[in-house]
């Protein structure tokens, strides 16, 4: 697989076509490169300031409890009391301590662009990009409720603080809860001002700000005006940012706080009043508002997701590359309504079809028949990623391939059945090095994969052939056979170029330290959207049954 030099289907929030070029970098990936000097003083930080920083900072949050706790009491998950004087009173001490906290943290100054609105002309802040726990800064200075992972209320000392700024909780992996949480906020947003306004990053997960990916709908629901904040970290040496992929979360709290000065920039852009269409259609409303903060922050955006992120975490054997072309796919395949219901049924029958083609190459109108979809921009895309001869041809076992690792993930054993399956000669059901390394080149979304050290590594008979049998085999007794014969073998090699880019060795792309991942998810940004609301899903959609 290899992404084009162009796409085609990149549309606009009022539904234009633009020529939108694909996000040069993963947004769920960063990468600290140091030089000699900021090694030397981040060495230096750590034995003199950064003790002193990370003592001060836990001193405030202790500083904070008692407040945060004796305003709490007594409040109501359901109604909202009138401000008396000693709340008040309360509130101002709480803001005095978090911004003492952060001023001990190195963030010395902050810039203030822009106007808050009241709660009464936007009930709810949309906040973007999301790139880090620190992000949780515009919450301490404006006491802002949120909308939090329910577990987050029982974590000691943190909770207590949480529970005082009266967030909307939410479970991800409770569907009813997500439903419950979109009608609190609505609840809440139609409340003509009386409760606090409520702070949402819509991006439902970390990036590394090099773009704006899906917008979820949740925020968008409750069809009132909202406010668009962006959020901008210019320091030269980015210790801010936490991905999925890249350094953990003390990680960047201990090179922050080695840094000598955190800058910090909130800008509150104009509110953004829906119009009678936008009401009615929260995706539409979500988009526009995610244009209008990508142009205040100068940066693309692109249509991947949450979900995405989860695709390049997923726990399977073969983990992705940070430059995977199945991202790129994934987001095609969720714009075309093609990703199956029942994947399992969907996912064979497309094998069976697949293999009577014997490896036959098809073209664009015979790719559109094969999907039953139309031809469109999008399917263009998606043929061109498969098209890597630019020949005007594919070959349809590796969009079966890739359609399986995205539906999923984790079960890397079940795709390379499937593979097997379809590549495997008719006689002794064995495959040759040639076609797994088309297997596993589709399986990691990349255009080079030199598969020799692991071919001759499971043929052990020297036939030239393996079979699934002796595949599954090796990968039970080599459960990081990825890592031991793959990703080493492979660094230096490269996957697809990126448009803008000249093709060139990347030594990341397929080494174990590059998808080294650090899988501690935030609790400021849960995915709160209801699957099936209204309105919210694309208007492309095709179920599979």
């Amino acid at each position: 697989m290899r992404l084009p030099t162009s796409r085609h289907c990149a549309i606009e929030g009022d539904g234009k076509k633009m020529d939108q070029r694909p996000p040069i970098r993963n947004p769920f990936v960063h990468v600290l490169k140091f030089t000699p000097m900021e090694k030397a003083k981040i060495a230096v930080m750590t034995v003199t300031l950064f003790p002193i920083r990370l003592l001060i900072a836990a001193f405030m949050m202790l500083l904070a409890w008692p407040f945060a706790f004796v305003a709490s009491v007594g409040r109501s998950e359901t109604t909202v009391e009138p401000q008396c004087l000693w709340r008040r009173v309360v509130d101002v001490i709480l803001k005095i301590i978090m911004r003492a906290m952060w001023f001990a943290g190195g963030f010395h100054w902050m810039t203030v662009k822009g106007q808050r609105a009241l709660p009464a002309e936007a009930p709810i802040l949309t906040l973007a990009p999301h790139s880090s726990y620190f992000d949780a800064i515009p919450v301490t200075m404006t006491m802002s409720s949120i909308v939090m992972k329910a577990e987050s209320k029982d974590i000691p000392l943190w909770g207590t603080l949480i529970k005082y700024i009266r967030p909307v909780f939410v479970s991800r992996s409770d569907q009813n809860s997500r439903k419950k949480t979109v009608e609190e906020i609505k609840r809440r947003a139609h409340s003509g001002g009386e409760w606090p306004q409520i702070m949402i990053f819509p991006e439902g997960t970390c990036t590394n700000r090099s773009c704006l990916i899906t917008f979820k709908p949740g925020a968008f629901i409750p069809a009132v005006p909202v406010q668009p904040v962006v959020i901008r970290y210019p320091n030269k040496l980015d210790s801010i940012t936490w991905t999925w992929q890249g350094p953990g979360a003390f990680e960047i709290l201990w090179l922050t706080l080695c840094q000598l000065h955190n800058e910090f920039v909130v800008e509150f852009l104009p509110i953004y009043t829906p119009s009678e269409e936008e009401k009615k259609n929260p995706a539409l409303f979500a988009i526009n508002v995610r244009q209008v903060m990508a142009r205040a922050l100068g940066v693309p955006i692109t249509d991947y997701s949450f979900e995405d992120c989860q695709l390049a975490m997923a726990d399977g054997q073969l983990r992705l590359p940070v430059d995977t072309c199945l991202l790129e796919f994934a987001r095609l395949v969720r714009r075309l309504g093609v990703k199956p219901q029942n994947s399992e049924k969907v996912l064979q029958d497309y094998g069976n079809q697949a293999r009577k083609l014997e490896g036959q190459k098809l073209g664009l109108d015979d790719f559109a028949h094969f999907l039953d979809v139309p031809v469109s921009d999008m399917l263009r895309d998606m043929f061109a990623l498969f098209d890597e001869h630019e020949d005007n041809s594919m070959d349809v076992r590796e969009y079966v391939i890739a359609l399986s690792v995205v539906v999923r993930p984790a079960k890397t054993l079940e795709t390379m059945k499937l593979a097997f399956k379809m590549f495997e000669a008719d006689e002794d059901g064995a495959i040759t090095e040639r076609e797994l390394a088309v297997i596993l080149k589709t399986a990691l979304g990349v255009a080079l994969l030199n598969v020799s050290y692991l071919f001759f590594a499971i043929d052990v008979d020297d036939t030239g052939k393996i079979t699934f049998d002796k595949f599954r085999a090796f990968v039970e007794e080599n459960p990081d056979f990825a890592e031991e014969y793959l990703y080493t073998e492979n660094a230096g090699l490269q996957s697809g170029p990126c448009h803008g880019q000249q093709e060139q060795p990347s030594p990341p792309s397929l080494n174990p330290q590059s998808t080294a991942t650090s899988k501690t998810a935030n609790g400021i940004c849960p995915d709160f959207s209801p699957r099936d609301h209204d309105g919210t899903t694309d208007a492309l959609s095709k179920k599979h049954n």
